[in-house]
């Protein structure tokens, strides 16, 4: 039940989204060597709650985030990864998961609260 709520959607996508840029960012520092390799990105979170119109969940799952060939100056080898780019998305990636899951448990401590159960 609680996990129909929508605040309890939107943040679990958010964790979700944080994961997939940690998972994108991970391959493209993998691949930084790789002669022609193009860095990909994820969508910002705000694209994709754009792009779901605020339901970002299809039958109780996350929808698919959309990837895309970052915008990264191309190197004389044709390879388009920016190490120091990758670690900075992966920070900011870091810091959306655990606001995201602040507010999931803040929220379940709430709720609980609320019906009496602390």
């Amino acid at each position: 039940m609680l996990s129909k709520m929508q605040i309890f959607q939107v943040y679990g996508a958010m964790a979700q989204h944080a994961a997939e840029t940690q998972r994108v960012s991970a391959e493209n520092i993998a691949r930084a060597g790789e002669p022609g390799y193009r860095a990909k990105e994820v969508e910002s979170f705000s694209d994709y709650m754009d792009r779901t119109k605020t339901d970002p969940t299809v039958a109780g799952k996350p929808a698919s985030f959309s990837i895309s060939e970052a915008q990264t100056p191309i190197g004389p080898n044709g390879n388009s990864v920016s190490i120091e780019h990758e670690i900075f998305k992966s920070v900011g990636a870091g810091g959306q998961h655990n606001m995201a899951l602040s507010v999931y448990a803040k929220s379940m401590q709430l709720m609980k609260m609320a019906i009496g159960r602390t």
